[in-house]
Parts: structure tokens; sequence; C-alpha cells
């Protein structure tokens, strides 16, 4: 009998049938991506991801914990159990899906390439060759650059963080950078710093290395905390907490 249930718990355990505690929910977030996820002057976590998350440890009803991370080691730490979820801006890619799940989408936002006011500075290899560009480690705008520019010639730079990027922008270290051209426009471009800075040509889209739309990356073997997630956003675009949510941050629809 001993024998009989250690097997079902081995097999629940293997098939992700074996349900985790709901009461805490824990999300890894890398903060440095505003309007999606930055601190506020006081240190609190504010922004659309984190509106959201919190949203949906309400309808699951648990109680959400918030585990700072930077963006390039957030998958081995989500690996290694630090925390339950990435709700940072993580694109769905085919490369990432090798690794961990994803839930049901959060939003679609395209990638833009941000240069100075003036600038002929174009997102193609004929324009940026020689040039330097810089983007946040391990994000999906990395995986495009490096992919398509970096071995035609354009100077590819990576960062830490999203802040990074921007101060090395400003300084005239870089002649571009390429992220969500969500976060470009309100964390960059509509503020003092990003004054003299504007798009440069139009959206990136790739699905191969730009993925299709942002989720919250999970382990495989959690099936069943992937359902109770996807149920509770369901739940959020149904009963308007999403669209809610939404409205706060952007007048224009990042779902679809």
């Amino acid at each position: 009998m001993k024998k009989l249930a250690i097997a079902v718990v081995l097999s629940l355990a293997a098939s992700g049938g074996y349900a985790k505690d709901m009461s805490v929910m824990r999300f890894g977030v890398d903060p440095t991506y505003a309007p999606f996820e930055s601190k506020a002057p006081d240190g609190k976590l504010v922004g659309f991801d984190i509106d959201i998350g919190n949203a949906i440890c309400e309808k699951l009803k648990a109680k959400c914990v918030w585990v700072e991370n930077s963006f390039d080691g957030i998958i081995p730490a989500l690996k290694a159990r630090k925390f339950d979820g990435i709700l940072s801006s993580m694109s769905v890619t085919d490369k990432r899906q090798e690794q961990i799940a994803f839930s049901d989408k959060i939003n679609n936002v395209p990638p833009r390439l941000v240069a100075k006011k003036g600038s002929a500075v174009l997102p193609t290899v004929e324009s940026l060759k020689g040039k330097r560009v810089g983007m946040e480690q391990g994000s999906t705008q990395e995986t495009y650059a490096k992919t398509y520019w970096e071995p035609k010639g354009v100077i590819i730079t990576t960062y830490q963080n999203q802040d990074l990027v921007y101060q090395d922008l400003v300084a005239g270290r870089l002649d571009a950078a390429l992220q969500s051209s969500v976060q470009a426009e309100l964390g960059f471009l509509k503020t003092a710093s990003g004054h003299d800075y504007a798009f440069a040509g139009s959206a990136l889209h790739d699905p191969k290395t730009l993925g299709v739309g942002a989720a919250i990356g999970l382990r495989k073997e959690d099936n069943d905390l992937r359902q109770q997630i996807n149920k509770a956003l369901a739940e959020m675009l149904k009963d308007g907490t999403y669209q809610r949510i939404s409205k706060k941050y952007f007048s224009f629809d990042i779902y679809n």
C-alpha cells in the first residue's frame, strides 16, 4: 500500500497534477521597464504588469509576493524555484518555450527603434551598419538584433536593465535603442530625458525572434498553476478588470 501511495504521488508530480498551494503567489520581475514595471520614488513596485499580477492574485485569493531579478537571469531563477512565475513583459518565443511554459497572452506590443530627433537612422541593416544600438540583456530585441543586425556590421551593446540603455543613449554612447514601443513612448520619450528623441522608422515584426505577445512565464511542470492563472485572466477580460487596468496606463489597445 505504501509503495502504491508513493507511486501515485510521483505520477501526479510528473503529470503536473500535483497542485501548488495557491495561498501565496510569487512573481519574478525586473522593475526597470516603465510603464509595465518600475519603482515609485518610495520604492513601491508600480506598473501595468504589477497591477495585472495583483489582480490575478485577488482572483485566486492568494497573497502576491514580488521578487526582483535581473531580466537576463530571470528564466534560470524561475527554474530554480525562486518564484512561481515571471511577470515582467516577457515575450513568448519558440526558444523560450523550449525552457518554460507560458500563460495565455497578457499583451502584444511590437518593438521600435529610438534615436535622436532629426537622425536619419532607420531599423535596417543598411542604415545601422557601423552604428551602436543598445538594448536589454536577455530580451527578444537582443535576439532579433544579434540574429539580423550584428552579423551585418551593426554594433550591438546589451545592458543589465533598460535604464542603463537610456543613460548611454542620452550620453551619446549609443546611436539608437531598441525596446518595446509602449515602453519607449511612455517610459522615455514622454519624459524630460527623452525630449530630444523620437521613434526611428516603423515597428518590427518577426515571430521567430520577437515572439507573438507577452505572457507569464511558468515552469513546464506547473500545469495546474497555469490553468488557474489562465482562468483568472479570462475572468479579468470578461468582467472588465483587464480593460480598467489597461486604461490606467494606455490610451490604446495593447491586447490586440
